[in-house]
């Protein structure tokens, strides 16, 4: 093992510098700084490159976390990346959106050991961000082509990791979406300031570079048929999100000046992308001068919450019915957003949005207390008999989670089989459907989750498709025989 190593007693935890609150309370570009070379050697010679990695096991990838940590402390970066970008398709945008409190920074043997954890994102996205800027980064030349064809559906994580790893085996790859952009959520629901849009957009013309066809502002079931795409390719891969916001039900709900949270973030995102946003500009979708009030406490939430500072709202408050230590978003995301003004209510509940003319005016919300755990083993939320409370608002944004769209209907496939929550059903060692040769992966599988957890499911279902076009390209050599 390199001596460079095993550094975490000597060299403090330091994280890239953040600017200011102030200074990123206006603008939606990211808040991290990079790191320069010596500091990201420095914090990568931290690791105590154990013998069994934790970071590594709580990794949904299993990257080799350890392995390009040692290379980047060594000043051996090309190295880091190979290392990198062989076990993960997005390193340096994983880097800035995975959680890694939750994930592998949370599970760091150090930081239970009181040294602080590695600061493993930064360095990740350190490597690969270096990696692009010197040219490491190249198309995709595969060693043979293939005469058969996959159609995705979905140009979101899930739908471009697959693409990538079956370009590169040499599969004819064509991606449709229903938005004008490649990225998904990655450009139209994460804000700037976590993940700057050209970040996604060189990966995407690193994918067209590679010779994968994209196929833009195509509703699959209205623009193009399912039924044609499987005629058309020889397997389909559906990874298509999740879409349809989970609404509060409560009174008022439908009053003026109540949004799901994907409407407000997908026109943040386009109006800073320089696109004509005509409920941004009339004031519908913009939360500039006004008391906001968002309901829900996972990382959407936070990006609601964040957004809305940055538009110049004068007060924003985040209703959340558990408290800190229970809520499903990011530690590391609230600690920014109390940074930047917002503030939260904790162990509250919304029961109705108070509704003056048609028009929202505030929540009306009840005190909650902690019971016994329910079957999330979380401890269930219970009311506090008077304890009404009202939070004043002109803006209510739901950020409630995300249910499936009913993709039989949307697809006009009954064939297509779905479980109790609208989710596809699929056989998850090979991730393929109730349909032969049709795949399904991400959220539209698991439910809204991680963007690192679709890259997994589409690497994984990359490798399926290649098994089962193999199959039926050896069966049909065969037969012609």
């Amino acid at each position: 093992m390199s001596t460079r190593m095993l550094k975490f007693v000597s060299t403090e935890q330091a994280p890239p510098e953040k600017r200011s609150a102030a200074d990123r309370s206006d603008d939606f570009h990211e808040i991290y700084r990079e790191y320069i070379a010596e500091k990201a050697e420095a914090q990568a010679s931290r690791c105590s490159q154990c013998g069994v990695p934790f970071c590594q096991q709580h990794c949904p990838l299993g990257n080799n976390i350890p392995d390009w940590l040692m290379l980047t402390a060594n000043d051996r970066l090309q190295e880091a990346y190979e290392v990198s970008s062989a076990t993960n398709n997005m390193p340096e945008i994983c880097g800035r959106i995975c959680p890694q409190d939750r994930l592998c920074e949370g599970n760091c043997v150090i930081e239970q050991s009181g040294h602080g954890t590695v600061t493993i994102g930064a360095v990740e996205k350190y490597i690969t961000d270096t990696a692009w800027e010197n040219g490491w980064v190249q198309p995709i030349k595969p060693p043979r082509e293939r005469n058969q064809s996959v159609g995705i559906i979905g140009a979101g994580p899930g739908g471009l990791a697959a693409a990538e790893q079956l370009r590169r085996k040499g599969y004819k790859i064509t991606v449709y979406d229903r938005y004008d952009r490649v990225g998904g959520l990655l450009v139209y629901g994460i804000p700037g300031f976590k993940l700057e849009k050209d970040v996604v957009e060189r990966r995407a013309q690193r994918l067209r570079d590679s010779g994968i066809e994209f196929v833009m502002n195509c509703n699959v079931g209205k623009d193009i048929t399912f039924q044609d795409l499987r005629a058309k390719h020889d397997s389909v891969l559906i990874a298509t999100g999740v879409y349809d916001a989970k609404k509060l039900n409560a009174p008022g709900a439908g009053a003026t000046g109540v949004f799901p949270a994907l409407s407000y973030l997908t026109a943040s995102n386009k109006k800073n992308l320089g696109d004509a946003v005509p409920a941004y500009d009339s004031g519908e979708l913009n939360a500039a001068g006004k008391k906001v009030v968002v309901i829900g406490g996972g990382d959407t939430a936070m990006d609601c919450v964040r957004t809305a500072i940055r538009q110049g709202a004068s007060a924003v408050t985040c209703l959340y019915r558990r408290n800190r230590e229970n809520m499903p978003g990011s530690q590391r995301e609230v600690a920014n957003a109390e940074e930047e003004g917002v503030k939260f209510e904790w162990l509250a509940s919304p029961k109705a949005i108070v509704d003056t003319g048609g028009t929202a005016s505030g929540v009306k919300a009840m005190r909650m207390r902690l019971g016994l755990p329910d079957a999330s083993g979380r401890q269930a939320p219970e009311e506090v008999p008077g304890s009404e409370f009202v939070v004043e608002a002109d803006m209510v944004i739901q950020a409630l989670g995300f249910d499936p769209e009913d993709l039989p209907i949307l697809f006009d496939e009954n064939q297509l089989t779905v479980n109790r929550w609208g989710a596809v059903r699929v056989d998850y060692s090979s991730m393929m459907t109730s349909m032969d040769g049709v795949f399904a992966v991400g959220d539209i599988v698991r439910g809204a989750s991680l963007v690192v957890w679709a890259i997994k499911d589409g690497r994984d279902a990359a490798e399926s498709i290649h098994t089962y076009l193999k199959a039926k390209a050896d069966a049909s050599s065969i037969a012609a025989e």
